[in-house]
């Protein structure tokens, strides 16, 4: 797959055994920078062969998406004698992935970065479209880039070892880039669903591959989100401000999906969404993609609402929201009122059993 990018085209290879870490290891001038929990599984098999002393082993969350972790990879580099000739090879999820894009996007003015994402979320989503993005103190997602790496390697087997939050986390976007498909789209990962909750290798490629077709149309229409690409935000105009609320207990997939069900409630609310269509979302892909227990989603609503005011997309006095209609599109609007939160809220607390 390729897709195209003003800043520079650049490929996604899905791959069927380790083998293609030998063609990375040949990378002249080359530094791995690999997520820590990740090296830990594979560093006697997938990654044997890597050099220590040419890895960064990198400790990963949430709270270590900022300034800071870039300072402290400059200065790594820059004691590994990185020069502007480098090449990053980066193997991790989407935390690793928006650090080090945004240190290769800046080291230098720029330097080459190769991207194999080792968790559903980034292999489905988050490795195509360029973006680095780094938390800044309370805000989500304020400072970043667009630099997308010269390739992407996607090797399925990666998933076979994240741990079951994590693994749902990622299928939340891959049922949010399904719906926004459109409806044939939405009934066929509906009937891969019970496949995919089994970590079925080939359904697995195929949902991927899915997902990322139908982000590359939104992306190469509108590469740096001045328009269409917006849309992609479904489920994380909610979604975001869930996880900080949470200090980020629900990850981000998690946190879509429900922010998905409050922008679906709300699109009904408006008789923008039909009952029939809403209902059949949630029950038979948004409310099996969640993992999360009721406990977890007993946050206070003006909690709620005060995050969501920090949405760096907002425009208006009201709140921002992506809604989809009858016909599955998809539509922003400025004007979602407190109000309106309230009462999704609401809705969805009674509907979960």
């Amino acid at each position: 797959m390729n897709i195209k990018s003003s800043i520079r085209d650049y490929s996604v290879e899905f791959v069927e055994t380790s083998e293609f870490m030998d063609s990375l290891i040949r990378q002249p001038q080359h530094i791995f920078i690999i997520d820590g929990t990740v090296w830990d599984l594979y560093k006697s098999s997938t990654f044997e062969k890597i050099r220590v002393n040419q890895a960064v082993i990198q400790p990963i969350s949430e709270d270590l998406k900022n300034l800071e972790s870039v300072s402290k990879l400059y200065d790594h580099l820059i004691t590994l004698q990185a020069k502007r000739n480098i090449t990053l090879i980066v193997l991790g999820g989407g935390i690793l992935q928006d650090i080090c894009g945004y240190v290769a996007s800046t080291l230098y003015r720029g330097v080459k970065w190769i991207f194999v994402p080792t968790t559903l979320l980034a292999q489905a989503d988050s490795c195509i479209g360029g973006k680095t993005s780094l938390n800044y103190r309370n805000y989500k997602n304020l400072i970043g880039t667009f630099f997308p790496p010269s390739g992407i390697i996607i090797y399925p087997e990666f998933l076979l070892t994240l741990s079951e939050l994590d693994y749902y986390s990622g299928l939340g976007e891959v049922v949010k880039l399904h719906i926004m498909g459109g409806k044939d789209k939405t009934e066929e990962i509906r009937s891969q669903f019970p496949l995919l909750k089994k970590k079925d290798i080939p359904s697995l490629k195929r949902a991927i591959a899915e997902s990322l077709l139908i982000k590359k149309g939104y992306i190469e229409e509108d590469e740096f989100d001045s328009g269409r690409r917006n849309m992609l935000n479904y489920g994380h105009c909610f979604g975001h401000a869930i996880e900080t609320i949470s200090n980020f207990e629900i990850p981000h997939g998690q946190a879509v999906v429900v922010g998905m069900i409050l922008a679906n409630l709300v699109s009904r609310s408006r008789g923008v969404l039909s009952h029939e269509i809403n209902d059949y979302i949630y029950k038979e892909l948004l409310k099996q993609s969640l993992l999360i227990s009721k406990k977890q989603l007993e946050f206070n609503p003006d909690d709620l609402i005060q995050a969501m005011k920090k949405d760096k997309k907002r425009t208006g006095a009201d709140l921002a929201l992506i809604m989809m209609d009858q016909k599955f599109n998809f539509i922003r609007v400025n004007d979602l009122t407190e109000q309106e939160v309230q009462k999704a809220i609401s809705e969805f607390r009674n509907a979960t059993p």
